[in-house]
This record gives structure tokens, C-alpha cells and sequence, in this order.
């Protein structure tokens, strides 16, 4: 059976995730004490009991994704064909593919999103979400704004488009496409904009004093939606990622022609099984799809996909 594993991104966090992997594996339980030591605070209690203000802060969010997912992935006990992650997620299947270390991940994407957060005054920038308009259409009426910088931050799914920039010029361009449903999103900063570009320069620095080792299975990348296979690659899709748009429906196409059976969204929330179940409507035969969030997660995941109990 062809498995992808898939790493959510932000706005899958939820305060109590990853407490029943501490609580049940003692490997899980060792991983976060790592990311722990790792941040010099306790990124654990902040998964485990909030507040949910402060896990909400971006440079908490991103780490915190990350060990709960690198932690689910860890009990499957067992490698996929192929694995993505949505934007944040990306680092955590490199860490799952031994491309990045782990307490290096963790510091960097603790850095990411200290340096997201500070590229744009909180308050000036927004993101969107637009349904039920193609995300060819989206780019073609956002184009005519004039108000500010506004981008496809995520092409999500043929009909769920994510829209980043400066929240005068969101607002423009949302009254421009004239969705039949839109929504502000809850976010502090313009992710996958343009207005990201002094993040992404500042993160560059720490990318490449960083080790990156060839990955020991394929990995689609958000920026290019194509199969790396070396530690460069990661570094440099990494590099590109910040500022430009996640190209999630592509990707999902990539794991399609590779025949992909079977996708496991490693981590907290079901947003990821959502959009594979939306994109893989037009494929010959839908993926079974398997959510790790807690233990007994992973062990059905196990048990349906390798027969492991």
C-alpha cells in the first residue's frame, strides 16, 4: 500500500493536544522534555494547559505544532512512500523524514514565527478565507486592487482559496470577488504574502547554519508542489516558503500520480483529512484517510495500515 503522511499547519492548535501522547508513550514523553530543553521554556505546559491566548502566539503555535506532530508520527512506527506538510507542517515532515533534527526544528520554527509575527505591525495585515470561487478567478479579481499588497496566501482546494496581505487591501479584494462565502481569519500577521519577504530573509540566516541530511523518503514541497529527495532542496524550499503562496492542491495532485492509497494527518484537528477528502473527489479511487491526534489514533492507524497492534 502507497501511505503519505500529512503534517497540519497553523490554526490546527487546540489546548490538551499532545497530553495523551506525554501522558501514554514514554518516546512522545521524551520528545517533548527534548523540545523543552531545546526553547529554554516549557512549550509542553503551553500545549497541555494553555492559556489558549498564549498558545495562540505565533512564536509558541509553531513549535508546539510541531512536537505534537513529530509525536503522533513517532507511534506509527513505520516510514511512508511520501509525506507534506501545510506551510508550518513542512518542517515537521522533515523532521519525521531525518532531514532536520528534531531540537533543531524546533528552535527554528520558534524563530519563524517570531520573525512572521515582527515583519508586520499587529493590526495592519490579514488573511481570508474565500469559498466556492476557483482559485484562477480569485487571482484574476484580486489583481485590480489598488488599496495594498494583497496575494494567494494558500490554494487550499478547487473551491477553498486563502487570500494574505494588508487588511485594507483583503477587504478591497473580497468585496471584488464577490464570493458566495468568505470569512476573515483570526491570524496576527499576513502569512504567505509578499509582506512576509522580511521574514523569510531574516530566517535564511538560521536555515543555512543549520544541517540538513538527505531525507530517507520523498517529500512534496509547499512552494514548488514537487518530490524532493535531497537535504538542499528542503533547505531551499524552506528558504522560498515564507513569502509565497501553499500549493496544497498541486501537491495533492503529486501524491495522485504517485498512487498514494492511504494519507494519516499526523497531529492535532482534521483539516488536512478535510481538504484530501474535497481534492480527492475527482480521482479514480479516494485515499482512506486516518487522523493521529492521541494514542489510540495511532494505534488503529497502525493496526489498519501495518497490521501492528
Amino acid at each position: 500500500m502507497t501511505i503519505a503522511y500529512l503534517f497540519p499547519g497553523q490554526g490546527s492548535q487546540a489546548v490538551g493536544m499532545g497530553k495523551d501522547l506525554y501522558e501514554r508513550s514514554a518516546a512522545a514523553r521524551a520528545l517533548f522534555d527534548k523540545a523543552d530543553e531545546a526553547l529554554g521554556f516549557s512549550i509542553s505546559k503551553i500545549c497541555f494547559e494553555g492559556p489558549e491566548e498564549e498558545l495562540r502566539l505565533t512564536p509558541n503555535t509553531q513549535p508546539a505544532l510541531l512536537v505534537v506532530s513529530t509525536a503522533a508520527c513517532l507511534l506509527l512506527g513505520r516510514d511512508p512512500a511520501v509525506a507534506a506538510g501545510h506551510s508550518l507542517g513542512e518542517y515537521s515532515a522533515l523532521v519525521a523524514a531525518g532531514c532536520l533534527r528534531f531540537e533543531d526544528a524546533v528552535v527554528l520554527v520558534h524563530k519563524r514565527g517570531r520573525y512572521m509575527q515582527e515583519a508586520v505591525p499587529v493590526g495592519v495585515g490579514g488573511m481570508a478565507a474565500v469559498l466556492g470561487v476557483p482559485g484562477d478567478e480569485v487571482e484574476r479579481r484580486i489583481a485590480g486592487v489598488r488599496s495594498g499588497v494583497v496575494d494567494v496566501a494558500n490554494w487550499n482546494s478547487d473551491d477553498q482559496i486563502v487570500i494574505s496581505g494588508e487588511k485594507t487591501a483583503v477587504e478591497e479584494a473580497l468585496a471584488a470577488i464577490k464570493a458566495p462565502r468568505s470569512v476573515m481569519l483570526p491570524v496576527s500577521a499576513p502569512f504567505h504574502s509578499r509582506l512576509m519577504k522580511p521574514a523569510e530573509e531574516r530566517l535564511a540566516a538560521d536555515l543555512d547554519a543549520i544541517t540538513f541530511a538527505d531525507p530517507r523518503f520523498p517529500i512534496v514541497t509547499n512552494v514548488d508542489a514537487r518530490l524532493i529527495r535531497t537535504g538542499e532542496e528542503a533547505r531551499d524550499a524552506l528558504k522560498r516558503q515564507v513569502s509565497r503562496s501553499v500549493l496544497w492542491m498541486k501537491s495533492m495532485a503529486v501524491m495522485k500520480d504517485l498512487g498514494v492509497e492511504a494519507c494519516v494527518e499526523c497531529g492535532p484537528g482534521k483539516v488536512l483529512a478535510g481538504l484530501v477528502k474535497r481534492i480527492s473527489r475527482g480521482w479514480p479511487k479516494p485515499p482512506a484517510i486516518h487522523n493521529v491526534e492521541g494514542f489510540e489514533g495511532a494505534e488503529k492507524a497502525r493496526a489498519a495500515l501495518f497490521g501492528l497492534l
